[in-house]
């Protein structure tokens, strides 16, 4: 009985080890059939193509008139007429409305009259300088005059002196009478008294020489001051003149009145502070302004000539192809964005200030940039790769980027036209992973 149940123990123990056998054998053949049958991924690629880059904005823009001006009164007085209403076209300088001021006219009428004495006071001043010049030649000639009777007293004298000392002399020795002598002697003192006289009469003369220069200078002198007079008096009739002007509000340039606020009788008082309110407003309309706001992220490629197509929103279907004119370089510290201005000339009038449209702005253009889709590239630990398929096996490549567009990038380095690139769902796969390729970009 021990030796049966032995038996059965050993047969127990060798069937256990035949089934143990067996198992690792089959465990070893399903290892190898799993080794000959892995799973490959299937996997879009294609090579790198060469496009045409462009890198735009597109932001909501305004239309504005390329200038508004608000017409204010410079002087207070009534409106005496109103010539314009909203929507009247007007010309550079036509005379808007006017106001009514009559005591800038009865001013102005006073200053005029204070020209008109100024100038009869330059006129007078001019003839009495005239006579004082005469009156110099006058007192120059008795100067003359009295220099040659002092020169002929001067003869007689010299005459008369020769003279009496001959009779004297003949008086001495008895040929002439003492009377003869008394008479010469008083012929001497007659010619004396002459040349005193005669010189008196230069001294005389000079003064009214000297007195008639000092005329002429006080002419001289009441001309220029009358003169002055004169630019005074000007001067005050052209401010009165100027002041009169302001009565007429004329049109700085030529475009359209878009607000009226007064009516003929209004009292308008002058322009004085933020709250004073425009008789009327004109607004050029020529030429338009287009205003958008550029974020501050593409701010920096934004530069005066940038090309912008700019889509009306109450002009379906029309595309204006304009440029940058003219931006703001600082960035508004509100909003953190750059203003951006686009001159359009409206010469049809389709375009009215106020409208609202949309502004594409291109910023950036790559002629035949190499490129890959965006879906293309992976972005880990703070690279930025591609994945290639290099002989059935996947390749991480790292890359450097460039300009993006739409569901482009341009690629600047790392792959060439000839690499293989996996074109979507590359984030999921690992270096050295066997992939088959299902479909490839031309």
């Amino acid at each position: 009985m021990h030796r049966l149940n032995y038996r059965g123990v050993l047969l127990g123990t060798a069937l256990l080890v035949a089934l143990c056998g067996c198992s690792r054998q089959g465990a070893r053949h399903a290892v190898a059939s799993d080794s000959s049958t892995a799973p490959v991924d299937r996997v879009a690629a294609g090579h790198p193509q060469r496009k045409t880059l462009v890198l735009t904005t597109t932001q909501p823009a305004r239309i504005e008139a390329y200038e508004t001006t608000p017409l204010l009164a410079k002087l207070a007085g009534y409106v005496g007429e109103v010539r314009v209403d909203i929507g009247d076209r007007v010309q550079r300088s036509d005379v808007l409305a006017t106001l009514y001021i009559p005591e800038l006219k009865n001013e102005a009428a006073q200053k005029e009259a204070l020209v008109n004495r100024a100038r009869a006071e330059v006129k007078q001043s001019a003839a009495n300088l005239v006579a004082a010049g005469a009156a110099a030649d006058t007192a120059h000639a008795r100067v003359a005059e009295a220099e040659a009777d002092v020169n002929r007293t001067n003869a007689d004298i010299q005459r008369w002196t020769a003279e009496f000392t001959r009779i004297k002399q003949l008086a001495g020795s008895g040929s002439v009478t003492q009377k003869l002598v008394d008479e010469t002697q008083s012929q001497l003192r007659a010619a004396t008294a002459s040349g005193e006289a005669a010189s008196a009469a230069v001294k005389s003369a000079e003064a009214g020489a000297r007195e008639a220069a000092a005329l002429i200078a006080k002419a001289e002198a009441d001309q220029a001051a009358a003169e002055a007079r004169l630019k005074v008096a000007e001067a005050d009739l052209a401010r009165a003149k100027t002041l009169l002007d302001y009565a007429s509000i004329t049109a700085p340039f030529d475009g359209v009145v878009t607000q009226r606020s007064v009516d003929t009788g209004h009292f308008v008082q002058p322009a004085g502070g933020t709250g004073s309110k425009p008789l009327l407003v004109v607004a050029r309309t020529d030429k338009v302004r287009v205003y958008c706001d550029v974020p501050e992220m593409e701010a920096a490629h934004v530069d005066v000539g940038d090309a912008v197509t700019l889509r009306v929103q109450a002009l379906p279907g029309d595309e204006i192809r304009a440029a940058v004119a003219r931006t703001s370089w600082s960035l508004d510290a509100a909003n953190r964005s750059l203003r951006t201005e686009v001159d359009i000339p409206n010469d049809r009038a389709a375009l009215r200030p106020g409208m609202y449209a949309t502004a594409a702005i291109e910023l950036a253009r790559r002629e035949n940039a190499l490129t890959l889709p965006t879906a293309a590239i992976v972005r880990s630990d703070g690279t930025t790769s591609c994945c290639c398929v290099n002989e059935g096996k996947i390749e991480r490549r790292q890359v450097e980027l460039g300009l993006r567009s739409g569901s482009d990038v341009e690629v600047l380095s790392g792959v060439d036209e000839q690499s293989l690139v996996v074109l979507i769902r590359a984030e999921s796969l690992t270096p050295g992973q066997r992939v088959q390729v299902i479909s490839s970009a031309p």
